[in-house]
């Protein structure tokens, strides 16, 4: 059990966000900038959502911390900050929703050719072709590769359909391939949805043997992490129209004007926006304030990353 647990917290109202703040907690807001004077005191950490690099950064210098809850389910970025001692907990679970969401819509504008019907719109234009046939979702097969809650919960979203789904994650159990078996799973695909984190497995698995290892027409959706996917090597093959690529994330992020990918064929670029729906406030809360009560009563928290259980 604790008494007082001083908290920085990315809310200003911490009370109203969270349904109530637990008894206990000593809040102070932090969202970047200036540091709070309770820098050397903090134990319980919740950096903010998407914020700039002071906000990692940061726990460097906090000689009390003991907990840093994320609001991302990614937390390679706080890898190389976290001292020992300090235990990382991921927002797992939190981003089902919007991200499954995202990856099926994505898919969908895509293969209805919807970016095509936003420039004739703009422009006015109705055209001549507007008769001939649009891909459609239905007896496709969609390969999910990382395989974890959100690709439950985008399994779950394509349920009704009427695709096939194939899973695939790093190791293998019932029903999920492993990631061994990629070579023969790949040219089955009509569509890839990427959902791996980003590790040292990971960065660059999506290269040029992989690619083309697709069937020609494929579409490659990625909502994980932009370094998954080996840039030059979609370039390439976007460059000869063979295959599509919806991509919410990219390497480099954020993507500089000029870049070639802005201009490649082929590709529906979204600026990372994958966990920022309606869906993440209220599942964030939820989290953080369940942490925030196993924390003062002494129970086991969730979602442990990295670090010492607690």
């Amino acid at each position: 059990m604790v008494d007082v647990v001083k908290t920085w917290l990315p809310w200003q109202d911490p009370d109203s966000f969270l349904g109530g703040l637990p008894a206990g907690f000593d809040p102070d807001y932090y969202v970047g900038g200036d540091r709070p004077d309770s820098l050397d005191s903090v134990e319980f950490y919740v950096p903010n959502y998407m914020g700039s690099s002071d906000v990692v950064e940061v726990i460097r210098d906090m000689p009390a911390l003991k907990v840093v809850q994320t609001q991302t389910a990614g937390f390679e970025n706080l890898l190389p900050h976290l001292r020992e001692g300090v235990t990382l907990c991921n927002a797992r679970g939190v981003h089902d929703a919007s991200t499954a969401e995202l990856a099926v819509g994505l898919i969908l504008a895509t293969y209805r050719r919807l970016p095509r019907a936003v420039k004739n719109q703009e422009r006015g234009e109705w055209p001549s072709s507007y008769r001939e046939l649009d891909d459609s979702l239905a007896d496709r097969t969609v390969l999910i590769l990382g395989y974890g809650s959100i690709g439950e919960a985008l399994e779950r979203r394509l349920d009704g359909f009427e695709c096939d789904v194939i899973r695939v994650a790093r190791r293998a159990r019932d029903g999920v391939h492993p990631t061994t078996d990629l070579p023969r799973l790949l040219p089955r695909a009509d569509v890839v949805v990427l959902l791996t984190p980003a590790t040292d497995e990971t960065r660059g698995m999506v290269d040029a043997k992989f690619l083309a290892q697709l069937k020609d027409g494929a579409l490659l959706v990625n909502v994980a992490r932009g370094v998954v996917v080996d840039t030059d090597a979609l370039l390439g093959e976007l460059t000869t129209e063979r295959i599509h690529a919806a991509l919410d994330v990219t390497d480099p992020e954020p993507l500089p004007a000029g870049h070639p990918l802005w201009a490649a064929p082929n590709v529906l670029i979204n600026p990372h926006r994958g966990g920022a729906s309606t869906a993440f406030e209220p599942r964030v809360a939820r989290l953080v304030r369940a942490q925030l009560e196993r924390y003062a009563k002494g129970e086991p928290l969730i979602n442990i990353v990295a670090g010492p259980p607690r």
